[in-house]
């Protein structure tokens, strides 16, 4: 049995233009490294519109992963929204538009994780709490995750994610650890895929 319960916060290749994304990353390899129960790729958003969006959805769903993509920017949501996504990672940046981008989100019923949200300055009090926050195995122990996320604890559900870009990513050793010395407990969004992979 994985220790990891869920891990929806995963690039591959299809994230042509991020330099931190090696050859090696594919769907294929990420599926044969079992590292989670629950997975999810979220490639950025800006490299899966047009024609290769299909290719990167049945890629994903051959696979039994859930789909999911990354937005950048509040412009962004109301093209990405248009798209057969299960759920939404969105930066969100202490900017109005970025706050109003999370509202619209939501209102879609899909599941919208904040990423990184301490990396990327946001105002929690701003964040709509139908939202998840993530607790990012990357960037987590690069600020005062204490001072940070303890006032909210109690005003929003949380997840973990590798957002691994490399396979030796794939882990949420020190999220969890975090996560722990807030107190927080993992939300799971989404049911353990059939062990035929079909959803």
């Amino acid at each position: 049995m994985n220790t990891i319960l869920q891990d929806l916060h995963i690039h591959t290749v299809y994230s042509v233009g991020d330099s931190a994304v090696v050859p090696q990353m594919t769907i294929d390899f990420i599926a044969s490294l079992e590292h989670a129960d629950i997975r999810g790729i979220s490639d950025h958003f800006e490299y899966l519109q047009g024609e290769i969006f299909e290719t990167y959805r049945h890629d994903v769903r051959a696979h039994g992963f859930y789909l999911g993509c990354e937005i950048n920017t509040g412009e962004e949501t109301r093209e990405a929204v248009e798209y057969p996504y299960d759920y939404f990672i969105y930066h969100c940046r202490d900017r109005e538009s970025e706050y109003r981008g999370a509202e619209f989100l939501v209102s879609t019923g899909k599941p919208v994780i904040i990423s990184h949200p301490m990396a990327m300055g946001a105002n929690l009090a701003r964040v709509p709490r139908e939202c998840f926050i993530e607790i990012n195995n990357r960037y987590i122990w690069r600020g005062d995750y204490m001072n940070y996320f303890s006032p909210w604890t109690g005003e929003f559900n949380f997840v973990f994610g590798s957002d691994a870009h490399q396979p030796n990513w794939l882990n949420q050793t020190i999220a969890r650890k975090a996560a722990g010395d807030l107190g927080i407990e993992e939300s799971i969004l989404f049911p353990k895929p059939t062990p035929a992979g079909t959803r």
